[in-house]
């Protein structure tokens, strides 16, 4: 157990360098001296920078298939899990520093020695399913392929991440995502009405929040 917590806390220690830093800007000696701990016990624990990395990108990985999980059984429509879900991983590369740093270290892949796992196609897939279960519930406009509005509906948010850390660090992400869920909406519903959807989807988080306390969305406008 002691082990565990110490290899945590230096995966945790490396992924704010890694954030702030990127990966060639950040030496195990940056690490050392962040963490406390000495580059021997660093090594011990990660063998190399490159493994190190590795780890912080495999963690970075692991957190979604859990936040996907929780959705399973949510009491939400198809298209509503797909838009909550959304903002629960919009505030996880807010808020959580191996997110972050996961993302930055895959952009950064190029100057790692390692093989990472590759990224988008779970996301492909889970954005795809949702939007096939929101066909067969009559949630989906007629003449939407799921798969094909899967691959832009990721695109497009992760194209917004990219801009929105770029330009204010992601602190205007929730709003940001707000806007897009309006303008994809439209297309996306049979019947659209973007606003009672995302109305909808805040009430849930809200309830989840006292349940099990997820956060809930920020109002918005």
């Amino acid at each position: 157990m002691r082990a565990k917590t110490t290899r945590r806390f230096l995966l945790e220690s490396a992924a704010h360098l890694f954030d702030e830093r990127g990966y060639a800007g950040t030496s195990i000696s940056d690490i050392s001296a962040r963490s406390g701990r000495t580059s021997g016990a660093i090594y011990f624990h990660f063998a190399s920078k490159e493994n190190l990395a590795l780890a912080i990108v495999e963690e970075h990985f692991a957190t979604w298939p859990g936040l996907i999980g929780r959705y399973a059984s949510a009491e939400l429509a198809s298209l509503e899990k797909l838009v909550a879900l959304s903002f629960d991983v919009a505030r996880a590369f807010r808020d959580d520093v191996v997110t972050r740093a996961g993302a930055r270290l895959w952009a950064e892949r190029g100057a790692i020695d390692v093989t990472l796992p590759r990224p988008f196609v779970g996301w492909l897939e889970t954005v795809t399913g949702l939007l096939e279960e929101a066909r067969r519930e009559g949630q989906l406009a007629r003449g939407v392929p799921p798969e094909v509005a899967a691959y832009g509906l990721v695109c497009a948010f992760f194209g917004l991440h990219t801009v929105s850390d770029a330009l204010e660090g992601r602190r205007q992400i929730e709003e940001g995502l707000h806007d897009l869920w309006l303008l994809h909406l439209n297309s996306l519903q049979p019947e659209p009405d973007p606003e009672a959807l995302l109305a909808r989807v805040r009430v849930y988080c809200a309830r989840e929040q006292g349940r099990e306390g997820t956060p809930a969305l920020r109002p918005v406008g």
